[in-house]
């Protein structure tokens, strides 16, 4: 098929890649575990008070019946499902929001026209209670890895009606993007070159008005090691996909013990966030062990901005 160019980017004939997914409000558990799983001597201290919350998310679905959630790794936590594409390809997301407000799907990167904008106007910018609709995006070059990237590249997406609260109720996911001739498959468009992908939203959840006990320094919406399944092996070739939304207080630094990555040709252990940053790294893993993987910002890290990887 042919597909539409919108801009002056070009484009090679593509697929058509469909997901099916909804917003929905649900009960979120900071640390299910209900323990401080990075140091169990101690306790979770004054982020431990309160646990759970009225939190949205985005869950994805197999078909237009909305039946039948599609299962997602551990380590995704309150993450959305993730759009794949390769460059070329058109998007096609059907939205239904099964929760009580009006939300949309906006994302960073791709193309798109106004209606399929997901914000500020246009028709899919605020799509009421119980609606439904289809967002078309279109993966032209500008939304794949430049010449400095790896294979691929991840973006964000997120409700924008009223974007910073949507942020923080959960509403976001992620796009991640596979150059033209380096996907496994044309049915799997996901990067040939590498072994696993694993992604990392780094974010502080504002739940109690700026009240120190409400603020929970979370990856993948989780605190203090309550996140798991960050599992590889040694001699692996792993992408991280690294992100980060909120406030001025998320700049945080991303530290691997045990590793170094590759960060566009800057070898490092460190990889600097802010909010709306997405930064794609490589690395080998070379040491087995149940390594620290933990924002370095020392307020951060007393709050619980920590979890485990591991490498067998």
């Amino acid at each position: 098929m042919t597909l539409l160019c919108l801009s002056s980017s070009p484009v090679h004939a593509g697929k058509v890649r469909e997901y099916w997914i909804a917003a929905e409000k649900v009960d979120w558990n900071y640390a299910p575990a209900g323990i401080n799983r990075i140091d169990p001597q101690s306790d979770l201290g004054v982020w431990g008070k309160t646990l759970t919350y009225t939190k949205y998310r985005y869950i994805g679905y197999t078909d237009s019946s909305f039946s039948q959630p599609i299962p997602q790794p551990e380590w995704m936590g309150i993450l959305g499902p993730t759009i794949r594409a390769v460059v070329g390809d058109t998007i096609k997301v059907h939205f239904l929001n099964k929760a009580d407000i009006p939300l949309s799907i906006h994302p960073h990167g791709v193309m798109y026209d106004k209606d399929n904008e997901g914000a500020d106007g246009g028709k899919g910018s605020s799509i009421p209670s119980g609606g439904r609709y289809t967002y078309s995006w279109t993966v032209d070059r500008d939304a794949g890895p430049g010449p400095d990237d790896p294979s691929s590249v991840v973006w964000l997406y997120h409700s924008h009606v009223m974007a910073e609260e949507e942020i923080n109720l959960g509403l976001v996911g992620t796009l991640i993007i596979t150059a033209a001739g380096k996907a496994h498959s044309a049915r799997n468009p996901a990067p040939r070159d590498v072994d696993q992908e694993f992604i990392a939203l780094y974010m502080i959840f504002n739940e109690e008005n700026d009240e120190e006990s409400g603020l929970k320094h979370a990856i993948n919406g989780q605190i203090f090691g309550n996140l798991s399944g960050f599992e590889t092996q040694r001699g692996q070739r792993v992408r991280w996909h690294l992100v980060a939304l909120g406030n001025e207080v998320d700049n945080h630094t991303v530290h691997w013990h045990g590793q170094t990555v590759l960060d566009h040709g800057r070898r490092t252990d460190v990889v600097e966030l802010m909010p709306a940053s997405m930064i794609s790294v490589d690395m080998t893993p070379r040491s087995p062990g149940n390594w620290l993987f933990h924002c370095h910002v020392s307020d951060h890290m007393m709050a619980g901005m920590a979890t485990r990887w591991l490498v067998k």
